[in-house]
């Protein structure tokens, strides 16, 4: 059994470390998790690493390879748990064992039941001390939508949304260009390209006619960091019930997946002129309008994370019906009246209970503008893949 203890500041230290090293693979892991690992011999650090890529070596495996021989007798600090299973890649358990390191240290263990607790006995098995949930909130933070999917089979949802002061996200006559500056747009082209997939609704595609992608060259210092190759574009979803899109939207121009939800087919002589990297997907109809949580069991076959990027209709839909767990909101210091448009469509409430929970979890200044970051606990998800 795993020893779960109270740890030395040098062990809070170097699982802090880890933890800083797994970030630095939050644009480029998906669908894998982001995870760090240092290798420490009598408090010196000798090996450290992060995982880079999908189908690339995981992070015990670069510091592995930075520490050699100084791996024997020396204690790991893992931010997930080490993988027991044969995938693209052979198990990181069994190179720790085969490195003969006498500890490790891992902040939160494998989120999928079906296989979490494996790497642990596994180095347990081999006469390994291992010790569990250092830093564990921290570490579980890195991969909220990897966390999610794997315990409930769903993608992890994040609403963004820009508004003024008084909560407005457009005036009466439906201009909104520009409530935020320029520091909060790129920050949003950031927040893009952490995310598996962008989802709309058609109403913003006839009337704004997105790209919905991540543009390089509006990312700021973190374009400095990462090439236009290294750049993950999210899958781009119009959900479009009566199948209303035509040929000439301007995301069809951009070369990355696109796909179209509705509840019909479409026409076959517009379907036909689409190109290649465009899919559809049909479902169901829920009153008139595309099943959001039929859709998001769909996406989680293959997804960790959606951003909902929508109208107020769209997005209110996702909060009311309890299948968001974020809320990014960008406000402006602008006041545009009560005319403007609302943030959100929502139901009447008529009692306070029935609120949406928010808990802010970040707060920060982004130029002129604030980001703030809620938590929404008020969700109806299934605790458990049903």
């Amino acid at each position: 059994m795993a020893m779960i203890m109270a740890w030395s500041k040098f062990d809070s230290q170097m699982m802090a470390r880890a933890i800083q090293l797994a970030r630095k693979g939050q644009y480029t892991t998906s669908p894998n998790p982001n995870v760090g690992c240092v290798i420490v011999q009598e408090q010196t650090l000798v090996g450290e690493g992060f995982h880079i890529a999908a189908g690339g070596p995981h992070a015990e495996v670069h510091a592995l390879r930075m520490a050699g021989d100084k791996a024997k007798g020396a204690t790991a600090y893992v931010t997930l748990e080490p993988c027991s299973h044969h995938g693209r890649t052979p198990p990181c358990a069994e190179a720790l064992i085969k490195a003969k390191v006498s500890r490790v240290v891992v902040a939160v263990t494998d989120p999928n039941p079906q296989v979490s607790g494996r790497g642990i006995k596994m180095l347990e098995d081999a006469g390994i001390q291992v010790e569990v949930g250092l830093q564990q909130e921290e570490a579980a933070a890195l991969n909220p939508g990897f966390m999610k999917r794997m315990r409930t089979g769903l993608p992890w949802v994040s609403i963004k949304l820009a508004a003024s002061l008084d909560g407005k996200t457009a005036l009466s006559n439906g201009v909104s260009k520009w409530i935020t500056g320029p520091e909060a747009r790129r920050d949003v082209q950031r927040m893009r390209a952490r995310f598996d997939a962008v989802v709309t609704g058609i109403e913003t595609v006839l009337a704004d006619d997105p790209s919905l992608n991540v543009r390089h060259q509006e990312l700021g210092s973190l374009g400095d960091q990462l090439t236009e190759a290294d750049i993950r574009q999210p899958l781009r979803i119009v959900l479009d019930s009566r199948a209303r899109l035509g040929a000439e939207a301007k995301l069809f121009d951009i070369e990355s997946p696109v796909m179209l939800v509705s509840c019909q087919p479409y026409p076959e002589a517009v379907a036909s002129a689409w190109p290649a990297h465009v899919s559809q997907l049909q479902l169901p109809s829920d009153n008139g309008q595309v099943p959001l949580k039929a859709l998001l069991e769909h996406l989680g076959g293959q997804l960790n994370s959606l951003m909902v990027e929508a109208g107020a209709t769209l997005a209110g839909a996702f909060m009311a019906q309890g299948l968001a767990d974020e809320l990014v909101l960008y406000q402006a210091p602008k006041i545009l009246g009560g005319h403007g448009r609302n943030l959100l469509a929502l139901p009447d409430y008529t009692e306070m209970t029935q609120l949406p929970a928010l808990k802010l979890w970040d707060e920060r200044r982004v130029g002129a503008d604030r980001r703030l970051t809620f938590q929404l606990s008020h969700n109806h998800l299934p605790s458990d893949k049903e």
